[in-house]
């Protein structure tokens, strides 16, 4: 098809040109001085953008890696989790946690708004014995494009007077959705690459606070890949204990200086403009959002309930035969109910007018139940941000 290809995915993301660039350059030495600044540069980067005053760990892995290294450095077999099922992925890292031997305590949810403070904290009152090892919650949700309050999380955490860590996986929202590891109270925050940080997959990190890495004492889960203490020890002479992602971080350092250069204000202002922009659109259809707490509406997707008795996926099929666009799926439960629109990452007003007209034009083809006007409304809301 002639024409670019529009990925509006929620991850992966498209990737700036010039970061793209950046890992083409030729691999060089991973134990030579060059790669020890390269690495020196991306930890520092990755620690301001987390805002975490401890350490950051990169691996060569998905975010799923990142949840199972949060994971074994932390908890010892047979320690209970605290799990709230806020969607598809929270529901999947309780899944990993009991493959591991933990005992996932998994609050339901109803995928319609992110994880409850209080219902957290109801559950840790219970616990007087302290036998809850970690509270782990999704920032934000990609299966539904819910948002968690993880300082009210923190909050309820210490409310209750319960030591439990508190573990945050921000895959879909770092760079995307303001958080603060430091300012939140997070102890160990988990992401990945393909996200917000406009790379491609293959890179996975924890940021970890002091409660986290005091926890590693007396952790026994096994562990060797994984470990904590072994990357920080290789890290102190910009090294890693394995061959590391040379390229992709060439990459992740091209990543981290448009962060600089934008700054992380407006990046964050932005994402929430094309969020807002986007359900204007939805509602001017007259469809509506999974996500139903305006509190907890993501700024890095849009996840829209398809009309009843039609297919999200024969739409989104036909959207990528007709138009060459990628919409994102609906996922578990949600499954051919949903299509979802990720606004997330190298992302600008004219990519975001592009994307809705897909979708209008796409209800049209697949004659399902809308009104017109949603690109419309879409543009009214960006133009009027823009004065």
């Amino acid at each position: 098809m002639t024409g670019r290809h529009f990925l509006q995915i929620p991850g992966p993301t498209n990737v700036p040109v010039r970061v793209l660039q950046a890992i083409a350059n030729p691999t060089i030495d991973h134990r030579g001085p060059d790669f020890a600044e390269l690495t020196r540069v991306v930890l520092s980067g990755m620690k301001k953008l987390c805002d975490c005053s401890g350490d950051v760990y990169l691996y060569p892995a998905s975010g799923t890696g990142a949840w199972e290294a949060a994971l074994v450095n932390t908890t010892s077999p047979g320690d209970t989790v605290l799990m709230y099922e806020t969607g598809h992925f929270a529901k999947l890292w309780s899944e990993l946690a009991q493959s591991l031997g933990l005992e996932a305590r998994v609050i339901p949810g109803s995928w319609r708004s992110g994880a409850n403070p209080d219902s957290i904290s109801d559950v840790l009152k219970q616990d007087i014995h302290h036998r809850i090892r970690a509270v782990c919650v999704v920032h934000n949700e990609t299966s539904t494009g819910c948002v968690s309050q993880i300082d009210e999380v923190r909050a309820a955490i210490d409310a209750a007077g319960h030591p439990a860590l508190l573990l945050v996986d921000t895959i879909s929202s770092l760079g995307s959705v303001p958080y603060s590891h430091d300012r939140f109270g997070a102890d160990v925050t988990i992401g990945c690459s393909q996200k917000g940080l406009m790379l491609p997959p293959g890179l996975a990190f924890n940021a970890v606070g002091a409660k986290a890495k005091t926890a590693v004492k007396t952790a026994r889960m096994a562990r060797s890949y994984w470990s904590w203490t072994s990357i920080e020890a290789a890290n102190r002479s910009g090294a890693f204990p394995y061959t590391p992602s040379t390229n992709l971080l060439f990459g992740l350092r091209e990543a981290l200086a448009i962060f600089d250069e934008e700054g992380l204000p407006a990046i964050l202002a932005r994402h929430a403009r094309h969020a807002a922009a986007t359900r204007a659109a939805v509602e001017a259809w007259g469809l509506e959002t999974v996500c139903n707490n305006a509190a907890h509406h993501s700024s890095s997707l849009t996840a829209v309930y398809f009309p009843e008795g039609h297919s999200a996926d024969a739409f989104r099929a036909a959207v990528l035969k007709t138009f060459n666009m990628s919409l994102g799926n609906g996922l578990s439960r949600l499954a051919d109910r949903v299509f979802r629109i990720g606004h997330l990452g190298d992302f600008n007003d004219l990519m975001l007018a592009g994307t809705l007209s897909g979708v209008e034009m796409g209800l049209a083809l697949c004659q399902a139940p809308h009104r017109a006007g949603g690109v419309q409304a879409a543009l009214g809301h960006l133009q009027k941000s823009l004065n």
